[in-house]
C-alpha cells in the first residue's frame, strides 16, 4: 500500500526526477523572501518563532539526554544562550541502531514520502530557519533565507530524488525461468532487498549548517540509514530544528523518531571524532577542513566517507569584451558573505603584461585597478555592504585577514564596517594582495575568508600552468576564465577537465562562479582533492546501500 506522504508529493518527486535529468532551470522553493510569496504575515511569524528559541531550553525528547550545553556565538554580536540536550554517544548510537530495521522493511517509496514530508515540513517553517541560519552563521538575512533556507531543500530534494531513482532502478522481485533441454524449466522466484549500509553521521559546518548538511542527511535517511546530526558547536539552531521536524514527521508516520538525533557537542568534547570511530557507524558526511576532512578520511575506516573539503578556487583573466561587467562580476563573487564560502575564488592570474579588452590593452595594474575599484565601490557604503557580505563569526579569518596583507603587495585593505542594525556584529571588507608567480608558497594555500591574491603570470600560457599545478596539488571546487580567444577557452577547459573542477566561462552578468543551482549545477566533482564526492549525483547515493537478494 503506497503510503499517504508519498502520494501528497508525487508531482513533486517526478518534476524533481525530471530535472535532474534534463538538467534545466527547476526549483521546488521559491528563494524570494516576498509577503507576495509567502504570506503577508510569513516574515514576522518566522522571526518570532526564532525569537523564542532564545535563551531557552530547546526541546528535543532524544535518549540519552542528560545535562544541556549551550556553545553559540553570534557573529552580529547578538545574545543567543540557546541549550540543548547533551546525549551520550552510546544512547545516540543504540537508539539508532534499534530504530534501522523498521524503517529499513519501509521499502525506498515510504522513506522517499515520509523525507519528502519532512522537506515539506522545514518549508513552512523557512523564516524561522532563516533567521538561524543568519544569527548563527553571520550571513545576511536574504542570502540566509535563499542559501540556508529554500536552496538547502532544493539540494535535499535533489539527494532524495537520485535516492530514488537508485533504489528503483531495478525491479524488485523477478521470476526466474531458465530452459532445461526436454524436461521442465529451472524456475526462481527472485527478491532484491534494499538494505542500508547502518547508522550515518553528518558532520555540520559553521557557515552553510544546513546547505552543506542537507544533501547528506536525506540522501542517507531515504536511503534506509538512521541518520544523527552533529552540528558545528557554533551554528546548533538550524540543524536542531531540522532534527525536531525530522522527529516529529517520523512520528507521524509510525516510525522510530531516533532515526534521526541531534548531537550537541560540550565544549572542547570532540564528539564527532568519537561518533566517526564508532563500529556502528557506516557513512560519515563532512564538510570542513582539509585536516579534519583528512583524519576522518584515514581514522574512519569502518564506514564510507564522504568529504568536502578546502581547495584553490582560481580564475584566469587573458581577455574580455565586457572589462567593466568582468569587475562588476569579480567583485559581487569576493565579496558575497565575506568570503566565507568553499566556492569564492581565491587567486586570479593575470599576465604581467596585460589583457586585450576593446578599448585596448589594459596593463596588470589598470586590471587590478578595475577589480579593486569594483570591490571598494561595492562595499564602500556600510549600510548596503552589510547585507552583501555579512559578518564573520570566526576569529582564525580575522588572524588571517591580518596576515595576507603582509605577504605582498597589500591593492585593497581590508576595512571594519559598523552594521546599523547590529553595533557589535564583526564585519571586514575584502583584502586584496599582489603577487608574483613565484609566490606559490603563498598562493599555493588555502587563505579562507575575503582575502584575494592578484598573481602577475608571464602570460596566460603560465597562468594555465600555475592553474593546473595549484589545483592539482590541493583540488578546488570552482574555476573561472575571461578571454575572448576560443583556443584559451579551449585550454583551459581542457585543464580543468584534467584537474577534475568545474569551469565557469565569461561570467559579467547576474551569475557567479562561487554559486551553484540545485537540478542542474553539480557541486564538487570528487575529481581533485577538495571533495571526494559531488552533491548531487548517483554515486553520491548509491552507495550507502546495497542489494541482497534472496532465491527460492
Amino acid at each position: 500500500m503506497t503510503h499517504p506522504f508519498f502520494t501528497a508529493h508525487a508531482d513533486t518527486l517526478n518534476r524533481a526526477l525530471t530535472a535532474i535529468a534534463e538538467r534545466t532551470y527547476w526549483s521546488a522553493y521559491p528563494e524570494s523572501p516576498s509577503p507576495r510569496v509567502y504570506g503577508e504575515t510569513a516574515a514576522a511569524d518566522g522571526q518570532a518563532a526564532y525569537q523564542a528559541h532564545l535563551g531557552v531550553r530547546f526541546a528535543i525528547d532524544q535518549p540519552g539526554a542528560g545535562d544541556w550545553v549551550s556553545t553559540e556565538r553570534s557573529p552580529f554580536g547578538v545574545e543567543l544562550n540557546v541549550s540543548y540536550p547533551h546525549s551520550s554517544v552510546d544512547a545516540l548510537v543504540d537508539a539508532a541502531s534499534a530504530a534501522l530495521p523498521g524503517w529499513r522493511d519501509a521499502g525506498p517509496q515510504t522513506r522517499v514520502g515520509v523525507c519528502l514530508e519532512v522537506l515539506h515540513r522545514i518549508h513552512q517553517r523557512i523564516f524561522e530557519l532563516a533567521n538561524a541560519v543568519q544569527f548563527t552563521t553571520g550571513q545576511a538575512f536574504v542570502m540566509a533565507f535563499q542559501a540556508g533556507g529554500a536552496h538547502a531543500l532544493d539540494r535535499a530534494l535533489e539527494a532524495v530524488a537520485y535516492a530514488y531513482a537508485e533504489q528503483t532502478r531495478h525491479t524488485a522481485t523477478a521470476r526466474w525461468e531458465k530452459p532445461a533441454g526436454k524436461g521442465d524449466p529451472l524456475v526462481m522466484n527472485k527478491t532484491f532487498h534494499v538494505v542500508p549500509r547502518g547508522v550515518a553521521l553528518v558532520i555540520g559546518c559553521r557557515t552553510f549548517p544546513t546547505w552543506n548538511s542537507y544533501p547528506g542527511l536525506f540522501a542517507s535517511l531515504a536511503t534506509g540509514n538512521p541518520v544523527i546530526v552533529k552540528p558545528h558547536p557554533g551554528a546548533v539552531l538550524p540543524l536542531a530544528l531540522t532534527v525536531q521536524i525530522a522527529r516529529e514527521v517520523l512520528a507521524e508516520a509510525g516510525f522510530d523518531p531516533n532515526l534521526v538525533t541531534l548531537a550537541a557537542e560540550a565544549p572542547g568534547e570532540g564528539i564527532a571524532s568519537a561518533l566517526a570511530t564508532r563500529p556502528e557507524i557506516k557513512i560519515v558526511d563532512f564538510t570542513g577542513s582539509t585536516e579534519y576532512g583528512d583524519w576522518l578520511e584515514d581514522h574512519a575506516r569502518q564506514a564510507q566517507v564522504y568529504t568536502e573539503k578546502a581547495g584553490l578556487n582560481a580564475i584566469i583573466i587573458d581577455s574580455t569584451d565586457d572589462f567593466a561587467g568582468l569587475c562588476r562580476n569579480l567583485a559581487f563573487t569576493l565579496s558575497l558573505y565575506s568570503g566565507q564560502m568553499c566556492t569564492t575564488s581565491q587567486n586570479i592570474f593575470i599576465p604581467s603584461a596585460g589583457i586585450a579588452t576593446p578599448d585596448g590593452v589594459k596593463t596588470f595594474d589598470e586590471v587590478a585597478a578595475g577589480i579593486t575599484g569594483a570591490v571598494a565601490k561595492l562595499t564602500g557604503d556600510a549600510a548596503r555592504a552589510v547585507e552583501l557580505i555579512g559578518a564573520i563569526g570566526d576569529e582564525r579569518v580575522l588572524e588571517r585577514i591580518e596576515a595576507a596583507g603582509k605577504t605582498g603587495e597589500t591593492l585593497l585593505d581590508s576595512k571594519a564596517l559598523e552594521h546599523p542594525a547590529f553595533p557589535d556584529a564583526v564585519v571586514r571588507t575584502p583584502v586584496i594582495v599582489k603577487l608574483g608567480a613565484d609566490a606559490d608558497a603563498v598562493y599555493g594555500d588555502e587563505w579562507f575568508g575575503p582575502i584575494t591574491f592578484l598573481i602577475a603570470t608571464d602570460d596566460t600560457e603560465q597562468s594555465i600552468a600555475l592553474f593546473r599545478k595549484t589545483v592539482g596539488a590541493k583540488g578546488g571546487l570552482t574555476a573561472g576564465v575571461y578571454s575572448t580567444d576560443e583556443s584559451v577557452l579551449d585550454a583551459v577547459e581542457r585543464a580543468a577537465i584534467d584537474v577534475g573542477v568545474h569551469l565557469s566561462c565569461n561570467l559579467t552578468g547576474g551569475v557567479f562562479v562561487n554559486q551553484s543551482a540545485a537540478f542542474s549545477d553539480f557541486h564538487g566533482s570528487g575529481a581533485n582533492a577538495a571533495a571526494n564526492a559531488a552533491l548531487t549525483d548517483g554515486a553520491y547515493v548509491a552507495n550507502r546501500f546495497r542489494i541482497v537478494q534472496s532465491r527460492r
